[in-house]
């Protein structure tokens, strides 16, 4: 057997005028700038962060767009948008709830809300601030559970880079927490992602 060129899954991302070819080709090309402007500050914000596997943590954020566009069909402006930000309230300290409906409307601001834990107290007690997350989550959108279960889908594909110091606590806390969030949905996107995290976490745990 040959040995691939390709790069680890860990190591890919979603380049800027990759996103902008997805999108005009599913006819968004007046919201591509609010798009491009929310991939920049993503990766302004997440610039000097590198998670346990060595990777660029901004690299997590567009996959997590990729799984989204290229796996669910999802294209609309604001899920996508979300998704880019999903982490950006909570490393930034310049970046507020304020500046992010201000510059990508009210809607965006409360997903990337909704889709921030918090750090400080999840330092103190990780258990009970994860249960209150997925509570929160609960009572969100779909577009939520959605951008959340696309997120943790993309973590465990890299789990096998080293990505989690407790990867088995890791996968429990997905299928006991957040996987029957999307699975007691209507919704073929959100069944999808439940579906595959599900396949991925089989290859863990048998």
């Amino acid at each position: 057997m040959f040995p691939s060129n390709e790069p680890a899954y860990n190591q890919t991302h979603l380049r800027p005028n990759e996103l902008e070819a997805r999108l005009s080709q599913w006819g968004n090309v007046l919201d591509l700038p609010h798009v491009m402007n929310a991939y920049e500050m993503a990766q302004s914000v997440h610039e000097a962060q590198v998670r346990n596997d060595g990777t660029p943590y901004f690299y997590h954020c567009t996959r997590t767009v990729k799984i989204l566009i290229d796996e669910l069909q999802v294209v609309d402006t604001d899920i996508i948008i979300a998704a880019l930000l999903h982490d950006v309230l909570e490393d930034s300290t310049m970046i507020t709830r304020g500046v992010l409906e201000y510059n990508f409307g009210s809607y965006v601001a409360y997903m990337v809300e909704t889709l921030t834990k918090d750090l400080p107290a999840a330092r103190l007690d990780p258990d009970g601030v994860d249960r209150t997350y997925v509570t929160q989550l609960s009572q969100s959108s779909d577009d939520c559970v959605l951008i959340k279960l696309a997120a943790r889908l993309d973590n465990i594909r890299c789990l096998q880079f080293n990505l989690k110091r407790n990867p088995l606590v890791y996968l429990h806390a997905t299928l006991d927490r957040y996987v029957p969030l999307a699975e007691r949905s209507a919704l073929p996107s959100l069944r999808y992602v439940a579906s595959q995290i599900r396949q991925e976490s089989n290859k863990y745990l048998g």
